[in-house]
């Protein structure tokens, strides 16, 4: 039941302050947060750091606390790379059940209007900040993030992320007016006059596929960009990474509640890893957006078959790095060196091939050979992780059997320049911690190297052409990640009407105005992905 100072209206004027600094930040293109990215008690507190553990040890060989409609059963899925047992076991909810909750859910979310949908997002946000300790324990023990970096990416950054979803909704749709006096003068007469009235109305029920590595991070933009133009959102997190997730439905949900609204305007489904449910969701006609981050394969096949639904991939691709000369070479190798291995290679940005012309390149220590600074960067990495406290910080965890399977036989690709080994973990014993694997390599098979899936690793190619073809080279590897990383400018009239009809690039802020119609056209700019047709839409030309 909602109090005084719990409804939508009262949520909406108590963040108002925060709403208002990011529409600002995201007009002048200026840095912004309201959620501080130190884990220090200085920020949170003394209790805030010991409280979140708490928590965090409370869900470890439990239920997890969450009521949804249509509950069957329970399952248990994760299993932490720091070698803890988990054993958190989540509601199995059916599909019928959490597509007719879901529809049952929105009208009460449409009526909040974009003013109260910001209120009650920015309430879920400021909720989530207060438990960042807790979530990073969570993102750590799912991911195999260190807890720097789960604090951060898990926590305070991923929910600027959601931040920024909600200012460019709220901001486009309020940017036109709701009502309006319409008059055209007459030769004769009085002037013809209409009162009229415009609303956004959502798509519908939006679907979000979560990923392992950056559960939270990936997931926001699309959970709050989605609520804040008024679709309900079912959450599917990737077997291995739930707790994240279902901590955030869980907040949101008891937000949505205290507000008066359905709670179920954000619900859970899990499932066994040999599930297909995403498959199965994505394809229901109720569904009609969806939001992935993960495999090139998956992307696709969503892309090419959930055609009633706006998709939005994050994809997997190949980073290269063309080395052709440099007047800083050890601090080169160092920025190397940390990007290899930063939380085991497991970033979509961390560089997997690295281009050496054969010649050699210029630099302020005189000209190097490709031989010589292959092994220059396996030094480079070496003194990085020299020690174990500081290895275990930088590399983090391996949650993921096939690039444990991919650095063991990593030397089958060529010479090894350094052998990934072993790490001892001061807190966790049986943690699964390696060092990344450089490995010199000739000219290989188009196979090798446009394999778009993360390893702790690197391939160097002795490219015998100008560096700036290996370019070219690396981006044709690179193509699965370019069908969403390059947005067009789109003009387009809103679809209008009651029809029901993710993740943006992370160079420039995608608006999300394509998650909402306008029951009167109005014309708008949208970023929308290459050769993708709206439901009932355009096609849309590049």
């Amino acid at each position: 039941m909602a109090t005084a100072s719990t409804t939508p209206a009262a949520l909406a004027e108590q963040h108002r302050t925060t709403l208002d600094a990011a529409v600002a930040a995201i007009h002048g293109r200026h840095f912004y947060t309201p959620y501080p990215e130190s884990p220090s008690p200085k920020v949170y507190g003394q209790e805030a750091a010991p409280t979140g553990q708490a928590a965090f040890e409370g869900y470890l060989g439990a239920d997890f606390p969450l009521d949804q409609p249509g509950t069957s059963d329970r399952i248990a899925t994760e299993r932490s790379p720091y070698g803890i047992k988990l054993d958190v076991r989540y509601p199995r909810t059916d599909t019928e059940s959490l597509l007719a909750a879901a529809r049952d859910a929105l009208p009460s979310w449409r009526d909040a209007g974009p003013d109260g949908r910001a209120g009650v997002c920015l309430e879920i946000l400021r909720r989530l900040n207060e438990r960042s300790f807790e979530m990073a324990h969570a993102v750590q023990h799912t991911s195999g993030q260190a807890f720097v970096m789960a604090f951060q990416a898990g926590g305070t950054h991923a929910q600027d992320r959601g931040l920024e979803a909600v200012a460019y909704g709220y901001d486009m749709i309020t940017s036109y007016a709701g009502t309006v006096r319409w008059e055209k003068p007459q030769r004769k007469g009085d002037p013809l006059v209409m009162d009229k009235r415009f609303r956004a109305v959502g798509r519908g029920t939006a679907l979000l596929i979560g990923c392992n590595t950056f559960p939270t991070w990936n997931a926001y933009p699309g959970l709050f960009a989605s609520l804040v133009t008024g679709n309900p959102v079912i959450v599917k997190p990737h077997p291995g990474a739930v707790l994240p997730l279902a901590i955030t439905v869980a907040i949101a949900r008891e937000v949505l509640a205290e507000a008066g609204l359905d709670p179920n305007t954000v619900l859970l489904a899990t499932e066994h890893p040999e599930e297909k449910r995403a498959a199965d969701l994505a394809l229901r006609p109720e569904v009609r957006i969806v939001d992935f981050t993960g495999s090139t394969a998956f992307g696709d096949w969503l892309e090419a078959n959930a055609r009633q639904a706006f998709v939005n991939t994050e994809k997997a691709g190949v980073n290269a790095v063309v080395v052709d000369s440099t007047d800083a070479y050890r601090g080169m190798l160092d920025n190397l060196a940390f990007s290899l291995s930063l939380f085991s290679g497991q970033m979509c940005t961390t560089p997997q091939n690295i281009f050496v012309p054969r010649r050699g390149v210029d630099t302020d220590e005189g000209h190097k050979t490709p031989g010589e600074v292959s092994s220059d960067l396996a030094e480079a990495v070496s003194r990085l992780l020299e020690d174990p406290a500081t290895a275990t910080g930088v590399l983090g965890a391996i949650a993921n059997e096939d690039i444990l399977h991919r650095l063991e036989h990593a030397e089958k690709l060529g010479e090894a320049a350094l052998r990934p080994h072993s790490v001892t973990h001061p807190e966790f014993a049986d943690a699964r911690v390696r060092t990344p694997a450089i490995v010199n390599v000739g000219r290989r098979t188009a196979r090798d190297l446009r394999q778009g899936a993360l390893r702790p690793g690197v391939v160097r190619d002795h490219h015998r052409r100008h560096p700036g073809l290996a370019a070219a080279d690396a981006r044709d590897h690179h193509r699965g990640r370019g069908a969403h990383r390059e947005r067009v400018l789109h003009h387009r009239a809103g679809t209008g009407g009651s029809r029901a009809d993710r993740d943006g690039g992370r160079g420039e802020p995608v608006r999300e105005p394509h998650r909402a119609g306008v029951r009167e056209p109005v014309g708008g700019v949208q970023r929308l992905p290459r050769h993708r047709r709206q439901p009932g839409g355009n096609r849309l030309t590049h």
